[in-house]
């Protein structure tokens, strides 16, 4: 909409003449809130704060994206055609979602009377209201150039190796907007088709099935066709293009690839290995083929998440790549396993808003612990189902339901309510409906639900109508309201009557969000060498439950098949916790005894813990008795880590090694010298070469010299390095960093050059003489890589030097959600909180100066202005030409 022209001169004058003052006030105080007010009014939240799904008036039935990449300059050129129908009732206006778009052109087959591009959205305005169930068809021409979010650029500009140039999509939650316009929420569905022209050598990567391949003899572009035949949505949209190399494999007709830049080829299979499983697997537990044309997973450079499941092509980070030395403490199974389960749980089966993300997130989380079952068996499966319990029951203050709708931001939703307490609400119900009720509930859910959106109340429907059984309590608990059981329990035996007694209280802090939860417990007691199994109905804050028995227990499990997700603080007799410790069919009990004997210190515990580190079975029950003796942290403890450093699962020699570092000794460096010199897992050695940084450097320099300069898989272990000399802050470190920074920068990840960079700061900081490294780092600040130049304006902040801030200032006038500006502004303080006060006077008014200038400047820019105004409104002045974004009313027309 047109402002009149007598209102455009008073809110001109007021802009302009506002800058200066505003540009004082955020110099002094970080303070900014003028210009974008008004832009997020349109999708500010509901009154209420509450957040829903939009009303959707029309139905989009198919939408093609054609689009051309410029990696040098960082854009895209783009069309796109949305076939859509009205739903209802007859469409005047048509909303899409498109931030920083340039849009040239749009076209309609129903004729348009104008159009408007808000920067947050395109409004298209039709001359006549569309019928309802009418089709018909948009056609947008636009540009994105540098979009901040949804597409990523990877080049040699941006200080990426020059044959690995790619870019990558990312979608959820709203990116797409930032990169092409579209109806941008989870609850519509639609086919889609992708074209994008690269150059010869390059692959465009898309969703669905490739359609053909062509060139342009007149530019030589080579033009990928994908089409996605089956409907997703929005989010689920995908492109990778660039230089990739891939292995492939087949399952039953689908077929699978691993692409990854090619300087990373070599170290894609043990990725991509397990793949083929995975989704067998998957197949023959929901009971549902795989439903897509394909399955391809794309690495890509600093990717911003682990991975995403993009319709038939997730895109996974490059961390998870990694070589066989890695391979006994990294593995790829978990992120690949989680992200192949979204193409059932996500992608065929979408959750229809934010507030219901479980439905994605916990049934991925779970069916990833789900084939580690199938895979190396149940104690892995509980072991890992108990890691997703502690993540939860590590947060004692959570009061926010996992359905949840008064969320800030959607990324709020992405958290550990979603991802594993979704998965222990799944695994509580398979629990109590056993596996094959449970997985019967699954598949009904894949079914009913199949290609459309699905919400809480459309599982809990589904289950309630195949058991025949209510669980509104259950699902009231656990999903709509927060927390969780904190039970503390206490153990009694009555000789006489041979009773057990139990005395549970419930212990969480009770509030409108947290209740007191009703949880049918199972109990077990070991009894007469006999298993027997009761059942405490735990309702009360506070009850006492008694179990006739033949015989004093020899131990007593609450929760033995670890079937609900509380916490249990319970602390049973020494001999119990003994005989617990060794019970070889229950490896929760066994880790739940570990942590009991590791609250004590009494020479026992610390010799039945060495003993389970050097003997148990499982390697996780090893690890949880390395972190016991850790925390027990007695002379006794020491040795007992000491002595079992020789472990076969390279896991847990990283914790007994983590473990003796913990402990300040003369001779722990020559008991990590020892464990780097025998050592062959990088990963391993890292935590030796970080536990060094305790220690004086006439015992650490010449180790962390050698490791500076050595070479590992993406210098881990120069990264450890820098971590530890950044803990030490000893100056002699300042050169052969500068020069290891200076010369092997290409070979670091960016958060290991950024990591170096303040490294470098931190050094410096305590000297006189902050030249040399200032200089080293001011160039930084237009790094092409984002995340250096951020640990630049840090590192010149930690720096403490005051002649670093004309630099930094630079940034504070981007636009306020700049993270450069965020951090320039935070360094600005940090700096200026350390400056006595007549330097920050001679500064001030050196800034004041500078603003005068600024403001006389902006005075004859007004003047300008004004005369062309003037000019335009005088009666026989030249008219304007048509605006670009203006369509006339004919069909088809801009």
């Amino acid at each position: 909409m047109q402002l009149p022209v007598r209102l455009v001169w008073p809110l001109l004058w007021a802009c302009l003449l506002s800058v200066p003052a505003a540009a004082l006030a955020e110099s002094l105080s970080g303070w900014h809130a003028c210009f974008k007010a008004g832009r997020y009014l349109e999708n500010a939240p509901p009154p209420s704060g509450r957040h829903y799904a939009p009303s959707r008036e029309v139905d989009i039935l198919h939408q093609k994206l054609e689009v051309t990449p410029d990696f040098e300059k960082r854009s895209v050129a783009g069309k796109i055609q949305i076939d859509f129908q009205p739903i209802a009732k007859p469409l005047e206006l048509l909303k899409l979602d498109a931030v920083r778009l340039s849009v040239e052109a749009v076209q309609s087959s129903h004729a348009i009377r104008a159009w408007d591009n808000t920067g947050e959205f395109l409004r298209i305005h039709f001359q006549e209201p569309i019928a309802a169930g009418s089709s018909n068809w948009i056609r947008i021409v636009y540009q994105a150039d540098e979009p901040d979010k949804g597409l990523y650029f990877r080049t040699p500009a941006q200080g990426y190796k020059p044959g690995d140039t790619h870019l990558w999509t990312q979608g959820e939650m709203h990116e797409a907007r930032h990169w092409y316009p579209s109806y941008d929420y989870p609850n519509e569905k639609f086919t889609t088709e992708m074209v994008c022209h690269v150059r010869a050598g390059m692959v465009a990567l898309s969703n669905g099935r490739l359609v053909s391949q062509s060139t342009n003899k007149a530019t030589g572009l080579v033009a990928w066709h994908w089409l996605q035949d089956k409907p997703h949505v929005n989010y689920l949209v995908t492109l990778c293009a660039g230089y990739f190399e891939k292995i492939e494999d087949v399952k039953g007709g689908v077929a699978l690839a691993f692409w990854t830049p090619p300087s990373q080829i070599a170290f894609a299979r043990n990725s991509f290995a397990g793949t083929r499983a995975m989704l067998d697997f998957f197949e023959k537990e929901t009971g549902v083929p795989y439903p897509w044309a394909r399955y391809d997973q794309v690495v890509v450079d600093d990717f911003t998440w682990g991975g995403m499941e993009n319709t038939t092509q997730t895109t996974l980070t490059d961390k998870t790549l990694f070589p066989d030395e890695l391979s006994g403490t990294r593995t790829s199974v978990p992120l690949v396993a989680h992200e192949l389960a979204h193409q059932w749980f996500g992608n065929y089966v979408t959750t229809k808003d934010w507030s219901h993300i479980w439905l994605n997130e916990g049934f991925a989380t779970y069916y990833e612990a789900l084939y580690t079952e199938h895979a190396k068996g149940r104690d892995e499966f509980l072991y890992e189902m108990l890691g997703n319990a502690r993540s939860i029951l590590s947060q004692p203050n959570d009061i926010l339901p996992v359905v949840f709708r008064a969320y800030k931001s959607p990324e709020e939703q992405f958290g550990y309510r979603a991802y594993p307490k979704g998965a222990w609400i799944l695994h509580m119900l398979r629990n109590q409906l056993g596996p094959d009720l449970y997985r019967k509930c699954v598949h009904e859910h894949l079914r009913r639900h199949a290609l459309d959106n699905a919400t809480t109340e459309d599982f809990v429907g589904i289950v309630e109508e195949l058991s025949g059984r209510d669980w509104d309590q259950f699902f009231d608990q656990y999903a709509y309201h927060a927390h969780h059981p904190e039970l503390k329990a206490a153990y009694d035996w009555d000789e006489k009557s041979r009773l057990a007694k139990l005395s549970i209280q419930q212990t969480q802090k009770l509030g409108p969000t947290v209740l007191l939860f009703s949880v049918p417990l199972k109990v077990r007691f070991k009894a007469d060498g006999k298993l027997h199994d009761m059942i405490a109905h735990v309702s009360k804050g506070a009850e006492d439950f008694y179990f006739s028995l033949p015989a004093r227990p020899e131990w007593v499990r609450i929760d033995p098949e670890f079937g609900w997700l509380a916490q249990v603080e319970f602390s049973p007799p020494a001999e119990m916790i003994h005989k617990q410790l060794v019970e070889k069919g229950d490896v929760i009990g066994r880790v739940f005894a570990v942590e009991n004997l590791g609250r004590r210190q009494d020479a026992t515990s610390v010799e039945r813990l060495r003993q389970t580190l050097q003997n148990d079975s499982f390697w996780g029950v090893r690890l949880e008795a390395a972190k016991a003796l850790t925390q027990i942290h007695t002379k006794t403890a020491r040795t007992a880590l000491i002595q079992s450093i020789r472990q076969p699962d390279a896991r847990v020699r990283q914790e007994v090694v983590r473990g003796i570092a913990s402990f300040y000794s003369g001779d722990t460096p020559e008991t990590l010298r020892r464990a780097l010199e025998n050592e062959s897992n990088p990963d391993v050695q890292a935590v030796a070469l970080r536990a060094l940084a305790a220690y004086p450097h006439i015992h650490t320099r010449e180790i962390l010299t050698e490791k500076l300069k050595s070479k590992s898989y993406k210098q881990r272990l120069a990264q450890a390095a820098i971590e530890t000399i950044r803990a030490q802050r000893d100056p002699f470190f300042i050169e052969p960093l500068m020069q290891v920074l200076r010369e092997r920068e290409s070979e670091f990840t960016s958060a290991a050059f950024a990591e170096g960079l303040q490294t470098l700061a931190r050094l410096a900081a305590d000297l006189e003489s902050k030249g040399p490294s200032r200089e080293f780092i001011l160039p930084h600040l237009r790094h092409p890589k984002q995340v250096v130049q951020l640990a630049a304006i840090r590192a010149l902040a930690e720096l403490g030097d005051p002649q670093a801030l004309p630099a930094i200032n630079t940034f504070v006038v981007e636009m306020k959600d700049s993270p450069r500006r965020k951090a320039a502004e935070e360094a600005m303080r940090d700096l200026r909180s350390r400056r006595r006060p007549a330097e920050e006077v001679n500064t001030l008014r050196q800034e004041v100066l500078d603003l005068q200038k600024q403001q006389r400047e902006l005075q004859q820019k007004f003047d300008e202005l004004r005369k062309r105004t003037e000019a335009l409104t005088t009666p026989g002045a030249s008219k304007p030409a048509p605006a670009r974004n203006k369509p006339s009313s004919n069909r088809g027309s801009r």
